[in-house]
């Protein structure tokens, strides 16, 4: 499975890459990394028609997480991402616009990785 991190956030890469090393060394998981939203955009028109799970930060200079999920839920149908959401803020008001446009899961920073591990296994 292909996951696509969107984070403005440079360490985020040396996180994930660390974290899930085991599953990335297995062929389980294979990361992106996209430092804005543009840039994610730009990296789903090159794999499209490949199944992706996206994570991606809201709060971002220039282009929001929120609004890159609305541009991915319009954009990217065939197939579909599933979109998951990461903030800092858990907020109640970020939470319902990111599941009114759509976002399939939504989870705050820090990441519990043991829980994301869950949820991307009940994913694939």
């Amino acid at each position: 499975m292909k996951i696509l991190v969107v984070d403005d956030e440079q360490d985020v890469k040396t996180l994930f890459l660390q974290r899930f090393r085991k599953e990335i060394r297995k062929g389980e998981l294979e990361f992106m990394f996209a430092f804005s939203g543009e840039e994610a955009i730009e990296t789903l028109k090159s794999i499209e028609h490949e199944a992706v799970l996206i994570l991606s930060d809201i709060n971002m200079p220039g282009m929001s997480g929120l609004q890159l999920l609305e541009i991915i839920k319009k954009d990217f149908v065939a197939p579909p991402p599933v979109v998951m959401m990461v903030t800092a803020y858990g907020d109640e008001e970020n939470y319902n616009t990111a599941k009114e446009l759509g976002a399939d899961d939504f989870l705050t920073k820090p990441v519990d990785f043991k829980l994301l591990k869950e949820k991307l296994i009940q994913t694939i």
